[in-house]
């Protein structure tokens, strides 16, 4: 009996131990996480296939199998997917049960909608948004998170005000490149980041940027004895209405006179108009009648990217007078005037014919959202298969090759050294941008060099540099194809290497050299010898090694002295850009910051005599 006893007490703790092993994980997986992950999973898109990967429960203890997810003590604590085309709107309260989150990434994507609700995450401390097409407002529960240290937003659609973020623990902050207005709020933590975290935001006012708020006009006060609103009001709108009214009738007459005028001098003119004064001129006759409705590889018609922009369509454009302002490799540019008076650059693209109308316009679309002050913004695009057409906004005072070369001599206004350091800055500024938006390009300009540098002219000594034909590097088809861009002058593009970002940094070295010195790098015209384009590089190393260092300047700014430590610095630093070997080059970002340094001494200097 005793042994029966003590047999069934060992039955019982085996089967207790056993049952207890086998619901551990059952009781510690967190079913609701799991859910609101799918949620996600199930509305995007992605190059990672989270349908595939986001299998099974997320977590297992510390550990977990799902891409982009890190777990503790069977929680979610990290969500990070970046970079990986993720495409979609999110689900707007899908985070709220993933309670345990502290790092959210979605950055250097394709999101698009609202940004996602955050309430609930007391833990969360790292929220990174750029880089995609969020829209909307900033939440008001964003200012409340209680352990939020990083926050960026840059690189989106977002309008309306910031809210008050005073948040102790937030060290970064930034919401630049997007749609904000209003005043910055006073907080003492907003207050404390500098202006690149608020720049390109039309509409924002405040202290870090150093632009004045508006002062509100104050309420109208109702004068004595009139009763509050309505009488008042009512006499001023009379007066107002039959004031219009008379002025209306015989602007009227005027408006239907000339509207029948403008019809019959517009029939006449274009029956005397001469051939090649028009756009059409210069294009394809096929291309305006090809039916896209019968050949779905055939047309496209303009697709714009901002929808505040006045609108034209490809009849406005063909019926558009148009010159040419560029040739080059991969086709020429023409400035554009439409009827309405609206100007715009249109590059005809060639050696493109291969391509499907799919991989055009997703790498157009692609490059549509690239926003940034020292990048020529893309207004339109067109496809089809004879023709494919890339609209830019018009910049009027020409490229930094006509600034730098032409028009030397008697009567030339050189361009200071002040006005050159400002607009290397603007290139790197640029370029760094770039590298940071398309980092899942091999090489994200691929044809830079000074003709493809354009310059706007801000007042009489101050210019803003634009860089423009970036992005078109995978829009060709092979490697020989690529011999049509700037990046075949770099030195591994000759031995048959791995193109890397590094290509794009020895480009920007050799502006650098060229803003330098004055001199004129191979590579500007269909003519030019190669090994011209290596000859700059290797000149300016021979003239630093021989101790006659300023042989090396353009003859405009020698005599400006004082800033001459700082052109020996970029010219070091020209030099390591240009370096045979792409790993010895430094990154973009750090070519800005040294440039930035270098600014900031000549600043300095300055001010000091």
């Amino acid at each position: 009996m005793k042994a029966a006893l003590a047999l069934i007490r060992i039955l019982v703790v085996v089967h207790a131990v056993v049952a207890d092993t086998s619901t551990t994980p059952f009781d510690d997986f967190f079913p609701e996480e799991r859910d609101a992950l799918m949620q996600m999973r199930d509305v995007v898109n992605s190059t990672a296939n989270l349908h595939r990967n986001w299998t099974g429960p997320p977590c297992f203890q510390d550990q977990s199998q799902w891409v982009g997810i890190t777990c503790s003590n069977w929680h979610v604590t990290h969500l990070i997917l970046e970079g990986i085309s993720l495409t979609g709107s999110l689900p707007p309260a899908f985070l709220q049960n993933i309670t345990f989150l502290t790092i959210l990434s979605f950055k250097r994507n394709s999101l698009y909608g609202t940004l996602p609700n955050l309430t609930n995450l007391a833990y969360l401390q790292v929220v990174r948004l750029s880089h995609n097409s969020f829209s909307g407002s900033i939440p008001s529960e964003y200012a409340e998170l209680p352990k939020l240290t990083k926050f960026e937003l840059q690189g989106n659609n977002i309008d309306g005000p910031i809210p008050p973020f005073d948040q102790q623990t937030l060290t970064d902050f930034n919401v630049s490149y997007n749609r904000l207005e209003g005043p910055i709020p006073k907080t003492s933590i907003l207050q404390s980041f500098p202006d690149s975290s608020y720049e390109h935001n039309s509409g924002l006012c405040g202290t870090p940027l150093r632009i004045p708020c508006p002062v509100s006009p104050p309420l109208p006060v109702p004068s004595p004895g009139a009763p509050p609103g309505k009488k008042e009001s009512l006499q001023v709108w009379s007066i107002v209405l039959i004031a219009a009214a008379s002025a209306l009738i015989p602007f009227s007459v005027m408006l239907v006179f000339l509207c029948y005028y403008r019809r019959v001098q517009g029939k006449n003119s274009q029956a005397e108009q001469e051939p090649g004064e028009g756009f059409m001129d210069h294009v394809e006759k096929k291309m305006h009648w090809s039916e896209g409705g019968e050949d779905p590889e055939k047309t496209v018609e303009l697709q714009f990217f901002d929808k505040d922009r006045p609108v034209f369509d490809l009849d406005d454009l063909l019926r558009a007078s148009a010159e040419v302002v560029g040739k080059g490799k991969l086709g020429t540019t023409y400035k554009t005037v439409l009827e309405s008076g609206l100007v715009v650059a249109v590059k005809r693209l060639k050696e493109m014919n291969a391509l499907s109308k799919k991989e055009f316009i997703q790498q157009m679309q692609l490059l549509g959202r690239t926003r940034h002050e020292n990048l020529v913004e893309i207004v339109s695009f067109y496809y089809s298969k004879e023709e494919k057409l890339v609209v830019y906004d018009f910049v009027p005072d020409g490229s930094l090759f006509e600034l730098l070369h032409e028009t030397r001599g008697i009567g030339r206004v050189p361009v200071s050294w002040s006005t050159r350091l400002s607009i290397i800055k603007d290139i790197a500024k640029g370029l760094s941008f770039l590298h940071q938006f398309l980092a899942s390009h091999k090489v994200p300009h691929a044809n830079l060099k000074s003709s493809n540098v354009l310059i706007q002219r801000i007042s009489q000594n101050q210019y803003r540099s634009k860089l423009t034909e970036f992005g078109f590097l995978p829009l060709l088809p092979s490697r020989k194809s690529s011999e049509l861009l700037a990046i075949q002058k770099s030195p591994e593009f000759g031995q048959g290497k791995k193109l890397t970002h590094k290509a794009d940094v020895y480009c920007f070295g050799i502006i650098l050299l060229e803003v330098i010195t004055g001199k004129i790098p191979g590579g500007h015209s269909e003519e030019a010898d190669e090994d011209e384009h290596h000859d700059l590089s290797n000149w300016v190393r021979m003239v630093v090694q021989s101790d006659w260092s300023t042989d090396i300047l353009d003859m405009e700014i020698v005599a400006a002295k004082d800033g001459y430590e700082e052109m020996l610095r970029l010219t070091e630093l020209a030099l390591e850009c240009t370096d045979t070997a792409p790993e010895k080059r430094p990154k973009m970002c750090q070519v800005l910051r040294r440039i930035e340094e270098i600014e900031k001494t000549s600043h300095d200097q300055q001010r000091e005599s």
